[in-house]
């Protein structure tokens, strides 16, 4: 006869610490995240933490990865549960749509595919190809394997997380910022050329950067500085398209058709 109890006074199996932690590893290693199953309940997202953590993304943005330790200790995965952030970084990119698409015109379908093209595209579909890789690349040639120590590991969710937090200032940049510029950046002289394109390189500098602070953040990765150096790619191409590639005018004109 056993000495361990194997069900409690319900009739169920008896729960055991070790059960519990194999069992949130798998949760927290789910491909599909738990945001994506909570992103219809409205009522329950914090709106307010994720506009929090878009002002910090600007003025302090590591200080947004120091609550992920919190997160961790409290709902045991390094990912956001709430999808109060991807709801408003969607709204956010449809209402620069229908700005962009009353400026140039396109109409109510044209604004309206505008529209699922930023937010699908531009950002879901981009950013699930960068977590992708991130996540892939991360797991597979910075995380540290303890032997003393339960293995983690980068979890997708996380690293679409990553892109999120990361985006959100190439969208002020390239979203918002150029909107006010357009009438400089369609001339054709030097200076709409300089200011253009540092736009693009700030943003994509700014994108590098955020998406070091993110896998930085987890104390079992090493060498996350390589997220940097895409930097330099990025400075090389910048400084060469001084010569005569006006980047912002050529994107207009492919994006919106004008």
């Amino acid at each position: 006869m056993s000495l361990l109890p194997t069900a409690n006074s319900n009739g169920q199996s008896a729960s055991y610490p070790y059960d519990d932690h194999i069992r949130q590893v798998r949760r927290s290693s789910n491909p599909f995240p738990l945001i994506l199953k909570r992103i219809l309940r409205v009522p329950h997202m914090d709106f307010e933490f994720a506009m929090w953590q878009m002002a910090y993304l600007l003025i302090a943005p590591r200080r947004v990865y120091r609550n992920i330790y919190y997160h961790k200790q409290t709902k045991n995965q390094w990912a956001r549960d709430d999808p109060a952030f991807l709801v408003l970084m969607s709204i956010l990119l449809c209402t620069s749509a229908v700005a962009w698409g009353l400026v140039y015109g396109h109409g109510f379908l044209g604004i309206c595919k505008m529209m699922l093209y930023m937010v699908f595209v531009d950002f879901l579909l981009f950013g699930s190809v960068v977590a992708s890789v991130c996540w892939l690349f991360s797991n597979r040639f910075l995380r540290v394997t303890a032997s003393h120590s339960i293995e983690q590991r980068v979890e997708w969710a996380y690293a679409f997380d990553v892109h999120c937090n990361a985006f959100f200032p190439v969208f002020l940049i390239l979203y918002v910022a150029q909107f006010f510029f357009i009438p400089i950046l369609v001339r054709s002289s030097w200076i709409s050329l300089l200011i253009g394109n540092t736009m693009y390189f700030s943003s994509f500098a700014w994108y590098a950067y955020g998406t070091f602070l993110g896998y930085n953040a987890l104390p079992f990765l090493i060498h996350s500085e390589i997220f940097l150096y895409p930097i330099g790619i990025f400075l090389i191409l910048w400084v060469g398209s001084l010569f005569g590639f006006n980047i912002s005018r050529t994107m207009l004109q492919a994006y919106f058709g004008s």
